[in-house]
């Protein structure tokens, strides 16, 4: 990666999503490897919702991080991410990257706008984040000591999101030796989910449950809580399809890119247990 990095010094890099779970990684390893970053986010002055504020983020830039505030998957994904890389493109950004999901059918058609964009496109297809469990809106539920999720009792393995944001930048800073590729990213072990709640009970030391139930119930709680009744359908249909167990299988993206194996779960339990994370 260091001969790659150094030819990409004076690229800088448009990371969308900069605030978020995997664009403030991205951010991150962009910036230790050598790259300079431009944030885009709402702070920023960007936003995917407002096409008028794309010209002015992604002007003199490189290369950019396109990661979607909905799923990857959801109505209206792939018509945005079409038309940012077209925007991008007009611009002298050729050198997309796109965040994708794992086994996702959903995310097809957005993976797809991206490789009819002429541009010089990578998909990353990630597994399920271990950084849900630590960070967002799982991560209330863990703290109250039950986990309540449609995952049946299928296997996963979880990928840390700094690996896919060292991939990522790997990818970007390579040229054309990851351009026009898929590459799958997940993690070196396969857990159910209450396989890694149990993970986490063992490190933090506290009873922790989970209990599955089905991903229309599940839904229909998300409704109830003021999730819009068209989002939560959507992810309902999501569910239903991706948590089936075709993901029940390892993937050697990271060991391909990064030459080294994907951080285990252990770890970043272990890490997140002693900072506290899961502390009531």
């Amino acid at each position: 990666m260091t001969e790659n990095t150094k030819s990409a010094k004076d690229t800088t890099l448009v990371v969308t999503g900069a605030s978020g779970r995997t664009g403030s990684r991205v951010a991150r390893a962009a910036g230790a490897a050598g790259l300079t970053v431009r944030a885009a986010s709402r702070a920023t002055g960007f936003d995917w919702a407002d096409r008028s504020t794309w010209a002015d983020t992604l002007r003199g830039a490189g290369a950019a991080y396109l990661v979607h505030p909905a799923d990857v998957g959801a109505p209206g994904t792939a018509e945005a991410v079409g038309e940012l890389a077209r925007v991008a493109l007009g611009l002298g950004v050729r050198r997309l990257v796109l965040l994708s999901a794992r086994g996702e059918d959903q995310a097809l058609p957005t993976e797809e706008a991206l490789r009819a964009s002429g541009a010089d496109w990578t998909v990353v297809r990630a597994a399920w984040f271990a950084q849900n469990f630590s960070e967002g809106p799982l991560l209330e539920e863990v703290r109250r000591g039950e986990l309540v999720f449609p995952a049946g009792e299928v296997a996963e393995p979880f990928v840390d999101v700094r690996d896919i944001a060292e991939v990522v930048v790997s990818a970007l800073a390579g040229g054309e030796r990851y351009a026009g590729r898929t590459i799958t990213v997940t993690g070196p072990r396969l857990l159910t989910w209450r396989e890694a709640v149990a993970e986490i009970a063992a490190a933090t030391g506290r009873p922790l449950t989970y209990r599955a139930v089905p991903a229309r119930d599940y839904g229909e709680a998300l409704t109830g809580l003021g999730v819009p009744a068209a989002e939560a359908a959507f992810l309902t249909e999501v569910f239903e399809t991706l948590l089936d167990g075709r993901n029940a299988r390892l993937e050697d993206g990271v060991r391909q890119v990064l030459g080294r194996e994907p951080r285990d779960f252990a770890e970043f339990v272990a890490e997140e247990a002693a900072a506290g994370t899961w502390a009531v």
